[in-house]
């Protein structure tokens, strides 16, 4: 069996000095959807989802819908019962197998799951997602929140712009979670949460932000494919109001002095009480 990983995740795993460990990390990675990922799926009641919008920006955008909006038709393939709102940028763009990538996060236990593959659309309005890879990861930097339902509908809006205002920048700056989206141009879309002590997402300018690459599973697929291709997306949510920041631009890897992430901002899509949840911090790590 050959190796589960692209050339780019190969780099970085080398350079980073894990290639043994990643090896043996990547026999973790399924062709199928396991059962006990199965059910964690059907219990999710969010998920972010990344994708190449029409015009081939990497965006990360939030679906949300009730317990069983992620059900699972076989062992490869999951229906997401629920639509991308109109004004999101990837709700016109999962034509027949568009590669994308999911990640399902349940913040109360740290429990979170990756699926990589490709969608379609089905008669119904529907998204299919076939499953290529699927993968759990560790629970670290993930802060626990309980989740709850908004009962009444809120007011929403959406604002758009090439570079961060003010309000944003703070929002940025005060952020202890976010999630990012990233491709190659072969091995698809890759979906993953990012998470640190509020600050550790830096914001230099309107349209430059930086992170440290904190040690993870040590498979680097997020790196990996930044590696290759930088185009990049990026989803904040406000977990007291339900509002989302998407941001779409291009990342690189900084070795020096110790691994992050420079990420530079090419469009910006902010939506207000986008989200019918929200969430309460439990505890602090």
């Amino acid at each position: 069996m050959g190796s589960p990983f692209h050339e780019g995740e190969l780099a970085v795993q080398k350079r980073a000095g894990v290639a043994v460990e990643a090896a043996r990390l990547g026999r973790s990675i399924f062709d199928m959807i396991p059962r006990p990922a199965q059910r964690f799926l059907l219990e999710r009641r969010f998920a972010v989802l990344g994708a190449a919008d029409e015009e081939g920006r990497v965006w990360a955008s939030l679906l949300a819908g009730p317990p069983g909006f992620l059900q699972t038709v076989d062992e490869r393939t999951v229906r997401i019962n629920t639509a991308l709102p109109t004004e999101d940028p990837l709700a016109n763009a999962l034509h027949d197998a568009a590669p994308v990538g999911l990640v399902a996060i349940h913040f109360a236990t740290r429990r979170r799951m990756r699926l990589n593959g490709e969608a379609h659309r089905t008669a119904d309005g529907a998204i299919e997602l076939h499953a290529r890879e699927c993968f759990g990861n560790c629970p670290r930097f993930i802060r626990p929140r309980r989740e709850e339902e908004v009962a009444t509908k809120t007011d929403s809006s959406v604002a758009h712009g090439t570079a961060l205002n003010a309000e944003q920048q703070r929002w940025i700056a005060a952020a202890d979670t976010f999630f990012v989206a990233s491709r190659h141009p072969e091995a698809g879309v890759d979906a993953s949460h990012r998470g640190g002590d509020p600050g550790f997402v830096q914001v230099l300018d309107e349209r430059t932000l930086r992170w440290p690459d904190y040690p993870g599973n040590n498979m680097f697929q997020t790196l990996g494919n930044m590696a290759i291709d930088p185009a990049a997306g990026l989803l904040f949510l406000d977990f007291e109001t339900g509002s989302t920041l998407q941001l779409s631009g291009r990342a690189r890897t900084l070795w020096e002095p110790g691994r992050s992430v420079e990420f530079r901002v090419e469009q910006v899509v902010e939506g207000r009480g986008a989200v019918p949840l929200r969430w309460k911090l439990e505890m602090n790590l």
